[in-house]
């Protein structure tokens, strides 16, 4: 059995990318020592939730400023990272990719995940300035002999996603969000990580950017819907908790609904 430490690192990023990207790197920094994966929020290197400037260009590439500076960190750190950026799309200009990259804690950029669901819901609409991404196959990488899976924010409100994620091997699933504020919105949050905790026996940590447009509450589930670890609601903040496989076992013992179901997912 393998066991690794998980930090969520929430902050709230706004529309200065150098301060994004100093943020961002100096959490990782902050986290590093008692960590093994930190995880940052959705869309860490540029956000702009109050559409302040519309036409504003602020994607980047896999190996722009963003992404080099999360790689140098998570080097010097000695630690793997997960962070949410705006990537360009080369095939539109004007609807980026709303980006996952995983990091390794040699510095390597080892996977990409590009969202699928796009937050179109509660008089928002995400498609009209980002590419919802083709399903292709989930991210799924080992980390200490831990699988992890990675999604992010709406999609932990389509379960078969984090099914997909559980049927390649996931036994820990991270979702780095942008989760906006408004009525009922910090309870769907903590009742949607618990419940795909639960469902998928696994360990859940949703790492979200915090207010005022977000509302922080980054957390860490067990398989049994436990809280783990909790951030609360301060920009800045960390919360760590333990992954232990030897703890996924033995709830998948006692909750076998993995085997029991008769129902498969076919992404498509």
């Amino acid at each position: 059995m393998s066991k690794i430490r998980l930090t969520v690192a929430q902050f709230g990023a706004g529309l200065d990318i150098d301060e994004n990207r100093r943020i961002s790197t100096e959490l990782i920094a902050a986290a590093g020592d008692s960590s093994d994966l930190v995880v940052l929020p959705e869309n860490a290197m540029y956000s702009d939730p109050g559409k302040e400037r519309p036409d504003s260009k602020h994607s980047e590439d896999l190996d722009g400023p963003y992404v080099t500076a999360v790689k140098e960190a998570a080097k010097a750190a000695g630690t793997a990272v997960i962070a949410g950026f705006t990537e360009i799309n080369p095939d539109d200009a004007v609807r980026p990719f709303n980006t996952l990259v995983y990091i390794s804690a040699e510095g390597v950029l080892e996977g990409v995940y590009r969202k699928i669901h796009l937050y179109d819901a509660f008089g928002y609409r995400e498609s009209d300035t980002v590419t919802a991404a083709p399903i292709s196959k989930p991210l799924v990488f080992e980390l200490g002999g831990v699988k992890i899976g990675a999604a992010t924010c709406y999609d932990v409100r389509f379960p078969e996603m984090m099914r997909w994620l559980v049927d390649a091997g996931a036994e820990a699933i991270v979702l780095p969000a942008a989760w906006a504020v408004g009525p009922m919105k910090e309870l769907h949050w903590e009742t949607l990580v618990r419940a795909r905790a639960i469902e998928n026996t696994v360990y859940f940590a949703a790492c979200g950017q915090t207010g005022p447009s977000c509302t922080g509450q980054s957390m860490i589930i067990d398989p049994m819907g436990v809280i783990a670890a909790s951030a609360g609601e301060a920009g800045g903040a960390l919360a760590t908790a333990v992954i232990d496989t030897e703890r996924v076992a033995a709830v998948r013992k006692a909750n076998p609904s993995l085997t029991n179901r008769r129902f498969q997912i076919a992404a498509g």
